[in-house]
């Protein structure tokens, strides 16, 4: 299974990906999408275009990206919105099912607390993935969502075979 996280942003968007391989997570690869300055549609399009190229590259079997937030200003919040947009239709494009945290998920998943700083996600993100460096803050905000998926994906897993047990033991 391959994980695509995607951190979206209407200038920058970074995207992490990550396997289980042998029930341990692994580090594919990571990045930034980097669209500039140029006009609001012409920056969706880049967003779209690059996650689609990265869709195609390696073949995620899941998506998932982070929640928007509300910023204290309105206008970022509906940009990055529409950034999310994009990323979510470049998945629905390539039939990939999508899963949504919010930043104190993703936070909580992975530092173990839903108020942690961008250091603190970064360092945890090299010590999960036992990266030889610290990754791009936004790379590394990719990553978290990727983990956060996978072990939300792991706990139902969990979950589901704890109640089957639980009916099993019921029936006999």
């Amino acid at each position: 299974m391959v994980i695509l996280g995607i951190d979206p942003g209407s200038r920058i968007t970074g995207y992490g990906l990550i396997a289980r391989k042998q029930g341990k997570l692994v580090y594919v690869a990571s990045g930034c999408i980097r669209v500039g300055t140029a006009e609001l549609p012409t920056r969706l399009a880049n967003i779209y275009t690059g996650i689609s190229d990265i869709i195609r590259q390696y073949k995620p079997n899941q998506f998932a990206i982070e929640q928007v937030f509300m910023a204290k200003n309105p206008d970022s919040a509906l940009k990055l919105g529409q950034a999310r947009g994009a990323a979510i239709v470049a998945a629905t494009q390539a039939d990939l099912p999508v899963a949504e945290y919010s930043a104190r998920q993703i936070k909580q998943a992975v530092v173990g607390k839903g108020s942690a700083d961008k250091s603190q996600v970064q360092h945890m993100v090299k010590y999960l993935l036992s990266l030889p460096g610290t990754p791009q803050a936004d790379a590394a905000d990719a990553l978290a969502v990727a983990l956060c998926h996978a072990h939300t994906e792991q706990s139902l897993i969990n979950m589901a075979g704890q109640a089957r047990k639980t009916v099993r033991g019921r029936l006999r």
